[in-house]
């Protein structure tokens, strides 16, 4: 290595390091969560095998205008420009405030209507209709609590926002015991718990931006009609490209429920071990933008490459390590966060599978990333749009028409493999474009 690859992993690591220590307390929490709400049987985990692909939607959203919300302050405060800063960290808030609410509301409404399209059995409902509200209730905090840490991330400052995900994670943690077990609430409680932490979340992030006065009490919509805009224009393309995957999520959610309860409740419980075992991939798509953003502004675009490269050679060293990890200790895994033997089963044949390809399905994220910090957004949708709706889910049904539950398992894996290789070859031409723009 370098010193030229060595400086930039420093310079990498550094960026990155307080958001997987975030990421991973936050992972934890959710796979805790799991196994507490597994030993209550099958039907609540199918519950939520259900709301994982509601709960995307809404991390769409507030994803996207995270990434705007860190754009728009960071360009206003490069400027100098600290008022504007001010005003639109308040716009922010407001427009994620009123946004996060009123689609949390419009789900309670029509949660019957989208546990069927979902593909859920009748005797789901009575346990969904229980959990469903205090569980918007939770997401919506997580969404306020998201931005709180956005407007952080904008004025540099990393480590509250890791400290407060992992505070809020150990507590639910803690209370999830308490109010599924020991006050008898059943799932429910597990959203309780989470509502509790994030509270205490919000209580500690947002006194902290008020004192440090990154957001103005006084709105002045008028003066900042440019910073609208650019939040728009930020905003919107990032969210069509998170808008995909719970869209594809649902649609793999309801090709999994044509297998039975057991399966879509395994199906649940390996989505979340995909979430955990990709903490890594989810810190450096948080790290490596302001780096390539940077590198792109002074046409550095080698050091682009070879930053790419040093991520993406890490993320496949990593992951197929948790892949061959998980496989071997795949039935202790199945027995400790289920106590259904069947689920356990076919967990373990999930595990044996589709983890082999979550070094693929990194890459591929990081070169959405990638992509649009080098303010290649339509590029950086196309990839994302190409991975689940040309790879992933035709891979999929094919998979489960050929060879039932084994073919579903190795669909997703050749799905993601597909995506991984051709998102390489796009984000190279993008590359190769920029660099002939010169």
């Amino acid at each position: 290595m370098n010193e030229s690859t060595k400086s930039l992993a420093k310079q990498l690591y550094k960026m990155t390091i307080p958001m997987i220590i975030g990421v991973f307390a936050i992972m934890s929490y959710q796979l805790v969560d799991s196994a507490f709400i597994g030993q209550l049987g099958v039907k609540p985990l199918a519950v939520v095998g259900f709301t994982i692909p509601v709960y995307q939607l809404i991390i769409g959203i507030q994803v996207g205008i995270g990434i705007a919300t860190t754009a728009v302050i960071s360009r206003s405060l490069g400027a100098n420009n600290q008022q504007q800063a001010r005003q639109l960290g308040t716009l922010v808030i407001s427009i994620g405030f009123l946004l996060l609410l009123l689609l949390c509301v419009l789900i309670w409404l029509n949660q019957s209507r989208l546990l069927g399209i979902l593909g859920a059995e009748a005797d789901i409902y009575p346990i969904a209709q229980a959990y469903w509200l205090p569980w918007l209730v939770s997401t919506w905090l997580g969404a306020m609590l998201y931005f709180g840490y956005s407007i952080y991330r904008a004025h540099g400052h990393t480590k509250l926002p890791g400290l407060v995900m992992v505070v809020t994670s150990v507590l639910n943690m803690l209370l999830d015991p308490l109010f599924i077990f020991v006050f008898d609430m059943g799932i429910a409680g597990a959203a309780w718990a989470t509502i509790c932490a994030f509270c205490v979340g919000c209580l500690i992030i947002y006194p902290r931006i008020l004192s440090k006065q990154w957001m103005s009490l006084q709105l002045k919509l008028k003066e900042n009609l440019d910073g609208l805009r650019q939040l728009i224009s930020i905003m919107i393309p990032a969210m069509m490209s998170q808008f995909i995957p719970p869209i594809s999520a649902m649609a793999a959610t309801a090709i999994v429920a044509a297998f039975g309860e057991s399966v879509i409740a395994a199906w649940g419980l390996g989505t979340r071990i995909e979430f955990f075992s990709i903490i890594i991939v989810l810190a450096l798509t948080m790290g490596m933008p302001p780096m390539v953003g940077r590198m792109r502004g002074a046409q550095e675009f080698e050091k682009i490459h070879q930053l790419v490269k040093l991520a993406l050679g890490f993320v496949m060293g990593w992951q197929l390590l948790i892949a061959v990890i998980g496989l071997t200790v795949s039935g202790m895994i199945g027995r400790l966060l289920t106590s259904d033997l069947v689920v356990a089963e076919i967990l373990q044949d999930y595990l044996w599978r589709v983890p082999f390809s979550f070094g693929a399905l990194g890459c591929c994220m990081i070169l959405v990333s990638v992509c649009n910090a080098m303010g290649l957004s339509m590029r950086a949708l196309m990839i994302s749009a190409l991975r689940l709706l040309c790879f992933y889910l035709p891979c999929l049904w094919v998979g489960a028409q050929m060879n039932g539950l084994n073919g579903l398992f190795i669909g997703a894996m050749l799905g993601n493999l597909g995506a991984g290789i051709m998102s390489w070859f796009m984000y190279k031409q993008a590359l190769n474009q920029l660099r002939r723009s010169r």
